[in-house]
């Protein structure tokens, strides 16, 4: 079959087209024919060989989530799997290939009228954006930040604050037509960034979730208000300053909370509840998956490519 692995970390001209033989389902998996592949945020950390700490190497099979059908299941699964449309969570391997397995309790079917790559554009991110906010304690009323509001978490993560009752959604984005589509999705103030917007832009908040990091995450720590809680579930703008923890003490009497999340901490069936839950209003059109392209798997530089210059608004989606 064919698949994408990394050759060598660093650019996304470091990924390879390969052949490998066609994975065989363990006890307790099932082998996918895929249709859907996303391309996400973490698999570009992985390329960049950011994480090879965590044990990544070179000839690593990178993707974490893709749609397509059942073809064959091991040991100890149902049989009646086979043929069925699900979407699954492949682990942080596997993903960019015609066939990739994943365990029983990280498939779910997909409803009618859910297209593959919207699935692979919400599963992952949809979990994420739920449970941050979740964790950020935010309650109807609550003015909401949402960092880096252009990627598939972020847009999200948008429309479940203003489906909340928000008091105010602010995103930061790069662009005016950027913000314009984040409006359509729920946002009712857009800011630049650096966190600078209009007169009639909020100056702090109660939540912040943060999908960014890197260099200016102090910042936005004191665009909090009192009890306001920080909430940070990505790093693709790099690590923040090591000494960002000094601007919570010096705010010491504010009460501010700062807060990562990964949705590793949450049990396989609470987000299996979550997302079986968005599927579905994604496919009654309640929750709206934002699909940036979609490419053929012998593009997936391409797509990284996109990624790495910020051109991608909600997901890029591989096809074999």
């Amino acid at each position: 079959m064919k698949a994408v692995v990394i050759r060598t970390f660093g650019d996304p001209d470091g990924l390879e087209m390969v052949d490998l033989p066609k994975p065989v389902p363990a006890p307790g998996q099932m082998r996918i024919a895929v249709e859907a592949i996303g391309v996400g945020g973490v698999d570009a950390v992985i390329r960049r060989g950011t994480l090879a700490g965590y044990g990544f190497r070179e000839g690593h099979l990178l993707g974490s989530e893709v749609a397509g059908s059942v073809t064959a299941v091991g040991e100890g699964v149902d049989a009646s799997w086979t043929g069925r449309r699900v979407w699954a969570f492949t682990g942080l391997s596997g993903g960019y290939a015609e066939e990739a397995v994943a365990e029983v309790e990280d498939v779910l079917p997909l409803p009618d009228g859910l297209a593959g790559a919207d699935a692979v554009t919400l599963g992952g991110s949809g979990v994420v954006a739920h449970f941050a906010l979740d964790r950020a304690r935010f309650a109807p009323g609550e003015t909401v930040l949402v960092r880096g509001a252009a990627g598939s978490i972020g847009i999200t993560a948008v429309q479940l604050a203003a489906r909340g009752g928000a008091g105010a959604v602010a995103v930061t984005t790069s662009s005016s037509e950027r913000g314009a589509r984040l409006r359509d999705l729920g946002a009712t103030h857009v800011l630049d960034r650096s966190g600078e917007g209009g007169p009639d832009a909020p100056s702090s908040f109660d939540v912040v979730i943060d999908v960014v990091g890197g260099p200016q995450l102090p910042l936005f720590l004191d665009r909090l208000n009192s009890n306001g809680r920080f909430v940070a579930v990505g790093v693709v703008g790099g690590q923040p300053p090591a000494d960002f923890g000094l601007r919570l003490m010096d705010a010491f009497r504010r009460s501010l909370s700062f807060a990562t999340f990964s949705s590793d901490t949450v049990t396989g069936p609470e987000r299996q509840a979550v997302r079986s839950s968005q599927f579905a209003d994604a496919a009654r059109g309640d929750l709206r998956t934002t699909v940036h392209e979609v490419l053929p798997l012998d593009q997936a530089a391409l797509a990284h490519r996109k990624m790495d210059a910020g051109e991608v608004f909600g997901r890029v989606v591989l096809t074999p």
